[in-house]
């Protein structure tokens, strides 16, 4: 019988199939590269197979066996993860360490009234933050290194259990002067042929705002659409006030002041799918589901209405993946 290889040996395994990098998989894992390289020969040759194609130079190649193991430790490490939340959950509901991931557009407008409220709210847990692009935040739920992420729908969540909470609105940004601005909402239409200023491939903002323009008929990339990409929403706001472009904006980020003190106005935009859904996302059969729940509420940001809070705390058909 072969031995069984450890938790460690396949965290390393799949941490350098996440990054494709040995220095940084090793940093993610807290030990020196040697040791990563070492562990994983060490599996390799305990399995008497070639997980890794050593013959592409510094590049990080897996064998089609390599990738196959890779995605059989992906579930074995969530399966360790999920022993380990049973035995936390059985001490006491609602306690213990929560990490929590979140999307860049939407941290900073909602994540320090979140955690002043979490920590009035439940007094026993200790909370842990990790804000990053959406796909990374999800890799590292499934790899157990999170227990519960924020993010916007629609995204390629299909491998969570995900939760609704409430709807963001776009919002057009634009010049004060910029003939648009005279309008009360702005409709998609409207949009389309205006130079695009937005997020850099990774953020599912960029993708939802794609998704909202190719709702016009007719509507190509080519036609007038994007002109810049962009690191930050701070950022495009910066090129918004300069006359450079338009840009989407969530309306979150606009009602936490986002265009303070800048010569920039926001529109509601009508017509198509104009806004993204908030909600939670966990592993799915997680033993802490019941706890997630509970806390779905406190995610709400408290400005929003009495009505809107209490039907977005339960999924509505379309968004539930």
């Amino acid at each position: 019988m072969l031995p069984m290889p450890s938790a460690q040996q396949l965290r390393y395994l799949v941490t350098l199939a996440e990054l494709r990098h040995f220095g940084r998989a090793a940093r993610s894992c807290a030990v020196t590269q040697s040791t990563l390289s070492a562990g994983i020969l060490a599996l390799e040759r305990q399995m008497n197979v070639q997980l890794l194609d050593r013959n592409v130079g510094k590049k990080v190649v897996f064998t089609p066996l390599g990738n196959e193991v890779v995605a059989r430790a992906r579930l074995a490490l969530e399966a360790l993860q999920s022993v380990l939340d049973v035995a936390a959950a059985s001490h006491e509901p609602m306690s213990g360490l929560l990490r929590i991931g979140v999307i860049p557009t939407i941290g900073p407008f909602v994540v320090p009234d979140l955690i002043r409220r979490l920590r009035q709210g439940f007094a026993r847990m200790r909370l842990s933050l990790n804000e990053d692009l959406t796909h990374h935040v999800l890799e590292k739920l499934s790899l157990g290194r999170l227990d519960l992420v924020l993010l916007a729908m629609p995204c390629d969540c299909a491998d969570s259990e995900t939760w609704p909470l409430w709807r963001d609105a776009f919002m057009l940004a634009m010049p004060e002067n910029h003939p648009l601005s005279k309008l009360s909402a702005v409709p998609v239409e409207r949009i389309v042929s205006e130079r695009m200023i937005m997020l850099e491939d990774g953020h599912c903002l960029r993708d939802q705002t794609l998704a909202l323009c190719r709702q016009v008929r007719g509507w190509s990339r080519a036609e007038g659409g994007e002109e810049f990409t962009v690191t930050s929403l701070h950022t495009m706001v910066e090129m918004v006030s300069a006359g450079l472009g338009v840009a989407l904006l969530p309306q979150m980020a606009v009602e936490a002041g986002l265009l303070r003190d800048q010569a920039v106005v926001a529109r509601p935009v009508t017509g198509g799918q104009a806004w993204r859904t908030i909600g939670l996302a966990w592993r799915p059969r997680s033993p802490r589901m019941g706890d997630f729940r509970t806390l779905a509420p406190f995610f709400i940001p408290p400005h929003l209405s009495a009505r809107e809070g209490k039907a977005s705390r339960a999924p509505f058909s379309g968004d539930k993946k």
